[in-house]
């Protein structure tokens, strides 16, 4: 059986960012001998991961079919970039997000990853997302379903579970959890897999620092989750949620 020993993931994902910034983390002329070192380590990563998964699948046309999609992944993490520039105003210019910014790290690992869980690929897409989640501290399920420009503000201890949804625009700051309330068990008294068990947040939605939203509840669009908030029920759109405010004498 094939293991992972001798493939670089870090350099997967290296290259993987190179093309997708190029501007910030390409090597000037050099892009396409970037893609073709790339697809000839991910089509390695692929068979690897399909061998050892015990499953089939064709890992070259795999590597092509990502390395072809790799411009409509860029626009796609470009409205992340720009959601991040403007939802932050210590952020100075797009550079500064690209380089320096745990939330857009981890965004791009999980994209791409998500990418290949599309495709089919077993195991890689969470060893990808694992990788980003041990450098940043930011925990995004490659299975979770995120929308376009996606934020995330400073992200230490973020979870987002693998049945989330999240719509369109939708911010979340440090410490935010998406995760599930309780496990089905089945007759042997294992989890149930393979059920819709996290939130689904729509369009527009904010999440403030250390909130926790557990179970397949529905946050509305346009709703504001305020800080250390424990949510199990579905809030309504535009509503906005916040602790009640706390008297000293």
């Amino acid at each position: 059986m094939s293991s992972y020993q001798n493939i670089d993931i870090k350099s997967i994902i290296e290259r993987c960012r190179a093309l997708l910034y190029p501007e910030y983390l390409g090597d000037g002329g050099a892009a396409q001998h970037i893609a073709k070192a790339l697809q000839s380590d991910l089509e390695e990563a692929v068979a690897t991961s399909f061998d050892m998964a015990g499953k089939s699948g064709d890992a070259a046309a795999i590597a092509q079919g990502f390395i072809s999609a790799l411009p409509q992944l860029r626009q796609m993490l470009l409205k992340d970039v720009k959601a991040t520039y403007n939802g932050d105003p210590a952020a100075e210019s797009i550079a500064e997000v690209v380089l320096c910014y745990p939330g857009i790290r981890a965004i791009t690992s999980y994209r791409i990853a998500h990418a290949l869980l599309l495709a089919g690929v077993p195991i890689l897409p969470r060893i990808i997302t694992e990788f980003a989640h041990s450098q940043t501290g930011i925990d995004i399920h490659p299975a979770a379903s995120i929308g376009e420009s996606f934020a995330i503000d400073h992200g230490t201890g973020v979870v987002i579970g693998a049945t989330s949804i999240l719509g369109n625009n939708v911010k979340l700051y440090q410490g935010v959890t998406l995760g599930a309330k309780s496990f089905p068990l089945d007759a042997d008294g294992n989890p149930v897999k393979g059920i819709a068990r996290h939130p689904i947040l729509e369009d527009n939605v904010i999440v403030y620092s250390n909130a926790t939203i557990l179970g397949r509840v529905t946050i509305g669009h346009d709703a504001t989750i305020g800080g250390n908030i424990w949510i199990t029920e579905d809030v309504a759109p535009c509503a906005r949620v916040v602790q009640s405010p706390k008297k000293y004498f």
